[in-house]
């Protein structure tokens, strides 16, 4: 952080966004992977200061830095004021409304001509998922093709289940919130980054699954 390029606009352009320069210098420890959390309880201002940038998005739940955050620290370094290093990357709305899109309605489904009755809905609290798939991209770490990818595969495998064992799969799958908010996406992502591939069971064959 070189102390030269504060000068009043850009003072003005961090409040302007909502932060100051106490949140910077905090953000600039937690960058450097210094463990600021249990630093900030010993004292009930930083305390607040450290829950104040998380509530910010600047940090995730678990104290690591987010693209916010990253962005926040760009700009104070730049040697130009520019304006768009504080603006918050927020998803697109497009990239929720894909995901909530491959969610399934329900744990009805019809596979390979075989019709399985649920009883449940899983689309579930819509704004309260939008808001949670948003926080997760904001941190940086998985990408809207990754969690959609994820829920496929996953979706996928209930499914071939299901025609193997002859009985519904789907409704063991978590509603939408839970789902979000368990992070059930990871090891499904991890397993597709390890090259794991699940094929569509043929029609009229037991199939197999991982």
């Amino acid at each position: 952080m070189n102390l030269n390029n504060l000068t009043f606009s850009y003072f003005h352009l961090i409040h302007s966004g909502g932060y100051n320069l106490d949140m910077v210098f905090l953000l600039i420890m937690v960058e450097k992977e210094i463990d600021v959390k249990d630093l900030c309880k010993k004292s009930p201002k930083l305390e607040a200061l450290y829950q104040g940038i998380y509530r910010k998005g600047l940090i995730t739940e678990t104290g690591k830095i987010t693209l916010t955050g990253k962005a926040l620290l760009t700009f104070v370094n730049e040697t130009e004021q520019v304006e768009v290093f504080l603006k918050k990357k927020k998803p697109v709305t497009d990239d929720f409304n894909s995901w909530w899109l491959a969610y399934p309605g329900t744990d009805t489904f019809t596979y390979q001509d075989k019709l399985f009755s649920g009883t449940r809905s899983l689309r579930t609290k819509k704004e309260d998922c939008k808001s949670k798939f948003n926080k997760i991209l904001e941190e940086g770490e998985y990408t809207v093709k990754e969690m959609i990818d994820a829920l496929e595969f996953e979706v996928l495998q209930k499914k071939n289940n299901s025609i193997k064992e002859k009985t519904n799969k789907l409704t063991f799958m978590q509603n939408s919130l839970t789902y979000l908010n368990q992070r059930s996406f990871e090891p499904f992502i991890e397993l597709i980054k390890a090259g794991v591939k699940i094929i569509e069971t043929p029609k009229n064959t037991g199939g197999t699954d991982i």
